[in-house]
């Protein structure tokens, strides 16, 4: 069980190390995302935003709200689903700077999780010795989670 709190006041020291702020409605936001263990999309943000916390924010404000997050190294966008996760590394170091999702289709539950420094070199070679230039290395897997299997 996440304690939502602690990885809140980590993420405030996080954006305050690097001379930022976690404002309210960016708390908000992630917060959201910190407590779905699927991927939200900006709308479903906005309606837990007011359902939560009775606040409306516009869907270009979350869409600034998740582009700063991103920027922070706090939040994913998952590219294949149009939606975002709360990056693990708030709360867990040691899941690494390589991230792997595991994306359930049938629910949309998401786990990230780390890969190895050597598994993604041999992926970064296979890359290069196909001619390719390795632009993103977020890796993102159609998957199916134990409740749906």
């Amino acid at each position: 069980m996440r304690n939502t709190d602690s990885i809140i006041r980590r993420a405030e020291k996080q954006c305050a190390s690097r001379g930022t702020r976690l404002t309210k409605k960016r708390k908000y936001v992630l917060t959201g995302l910190l407590e779905s263990d699927k991927a939200l999309s900006a709308y479903e943000l906005i309606a837990v935003c007011k359902e939560k916390y009775d606040e409306d924010i516009p869907a270009m404000s979350v869409y600034r709200i998740l582009d700063f997050l991103q920027g922070e190294h706090l939040v994913h966008k998952l590219n294949t689903a149009s939606k975002y996760a709360s990056c693990a590394n708030i709360e867990d170091d040691k899941v690494g700077c390589y991230s792997q999702f595991l994306i359930c289709r049938s629910c949309s539950k998401v786990k990230e999780v780390g890969l190895k420094p050597s598994m993604m070199a041999e992926l970064q070679a296979t890359v290069q010795d196909a001619s390719f230039k390795l632009v993103n290395p977020q890796l993102e897997m159609n998957c199916l989670c134990d409740d749906c299997a």
